[in-house]
């Protein structure tokens, strides 16, 4: 059976290096998973991951004109979806304060005041935000 690039297979793993496992593919090839390859988290030394004639899933990942097999563990599983910790803010306007009765102007003029400066820091944080800072001023 030949091995085709991008199946996904089962194999027995015959040795393990310190750059790599050597697996045995069903069809009798011998292939090589790299230890960058066996998995997505940091890897000081493969044999703790790995043992001899443990069977593991792969992917082939290339085929060489000399017959030399690459093969991958992490790419053989589906790759999980990525979460976000904080699903993100949206912003809301602020409700505004009921007062009982009319309000005088001076009363108003500082409830303006004090909304226009909430705005203003708010535009001003988001937009230094997605700037990745502050003003700079370039000379």
């Amino acid at each position: 059976m030949a091995v085709e690039v991008g199946s996904i297979v089962e194999g027995k793993v015959t040795g393990v290096k310190k750059f790599g496992a050597f697996v045995v593919l069903p069809g009798g090839e011998t292939g090589m998973v790299h230890i960058s390859e066996v998995s997505t988290q940091f890897i000081q030394e493969l044999s703790d991951v790995l043992q001899e004639g443990q069977t593991v899933k792969v992917k082939v990942l290339s085929v060489s004109p000399e017959g030399r097999i690459a093969l991958s563990m992490k790419r053989a599983e589906p790759r999980p979806k990525p979460t976000r910790a904080d699903p993100g803010r949206v912003w809301q306007p602020r409700t505004p304060v009921q007062h009982d009765g009319p309000m005088s102007f001076e009363d108003m003029m500082s409830q303006f005041k004090s909304r226009s400066e909430e705005k203003i820091s708010d535009l001003k944080r988001v937009t230094e935000a997605r700037r990745g800072g502050g003003y700079s001023r370039r000379r």
